[in-house]
């Protein structure tokens, strides 16, 4: 991997996509139609950049940690190929970089919303939660759900019920997808010193919280076309998507098995994607933009 390819790793580019596409939806509803292409560029962008900057600071603080399981072991910093030095200098150019921009053209609220998030995740949750406690992995989900907050942010100038639904969506998904990672990559999160949820109250009983937890979510994927945000098209994909979501969450718990645990890890994702695409196709459709 050459240097830019190691500077574009640590930013883990794959979670951006997720990050983009609860942002894009939030900004559609806040305008109450198409924004102009400049303002879905500019916090698309600034998003996108203040994510990748958390995604950094993460990246040089767990270091250590990093280099003790096989899966993160290569690395750019554990495995020696950037100096920790200059990751810390690359996150704290894309925060500049990020909030500036966000700052410049969408307003001082959605740049603050955004360096909030950056703040929450690196000192709250990497610092502070995630070496100490399973519950990090809830409270940390405020980081990993403001994209909507600065999208709303920026057409407002403050938060609204746009931005706060389609948080609560992201916030409450995030347990059940990111217990199924520690499930299938527990001795891992083990030797590298992370507390588990698993180690605390055991496997089946996490897979039982999985099962709640996505029981819980579905009701509330239901909250935007309740609220008239999007229409019936949402409203019916939001219903298929939280059933075969719940299918497979109950498959993990019947199973108890790590391919399950992999598998409904795989299913989160395409489950959240294809729900906020679907909010955007309903929107648009709405808005007569298709």
């Amino acid at each position: 991997m050459n240097a830019l390819g190691s500077y574009i790793a640590l930013t883990k580019p794959r979670l951006l996509p997720l990050v983009l596409l609860s942002g894009l939806p939030a900004l559609v509803m806040a305008a109450g139609g198409w924004p102009s292409a400049d303002l879905v560029t500019v916090v698309l962008l600034g998003t996108a950049l203040a994510a990748g900057a958390a995604n950094v600071f993460n990246s040089y603080l767990e270091r250590e940690r990093d280099a003790r399981m096989e899966r993160t072991r290569t690395r750019p910093l554990p495995s020696g190929v950037l100096r920790p030095v200059h990751a810390l200098l690359f996150g704290l150019a894309l925060t500049m970089m990020g909030t500036s921009l966000l700052w410049l053209v969408a307003g001082p609220m959605a740049a603050l919303v955004a360096l909030a998030g950056i703040l929450f995740y690196v000192f709250i949750y990497t610092l502070w939660l995630k070496p100490r406690t399973p519950a990090c992995v809830i409270i940390g989900g405020v980081s990993g759900a403001v994209a909507p907050l600065i999208a709303d942010a920026a057409v407002h100038g403050a938060i609204g019920v746009a931005g706060w639904t389609l948080f609560a969506i992201i916030f409450v998904w995030q347990p059940p997808h990111f217990w199924s990672i520690a499930l299938y990559h527990r001795r891992e999160y083990e030797a590298a010193g992370f507390p588990l949820l698993s180690s605390r109250i055991g496997e089946d009983a996490t897979r039982r919280r999985i099962v709640l937890w996505v029981a819980a979510l579905v009701p509330i994927t239901l909250l935007p076309a309740a609220l008239s945000l999007p229409g019936p098209v949402y409203a019916v994909a939001a219903l298929g998507l939280g059933g075969w979501f719940l299918y497979h969450a109950v498959l993990l718990e019947r199973r108890r098995d790590d391919p399950s645990a992999c598998r409904f890890f795989r299913v989160s994702l395409v489950y959240l994607m294809s729900l906020f695409g679907a909010m955007i196709v309903d929107l648009l459709c709405r808005v007569g933009a298709v």
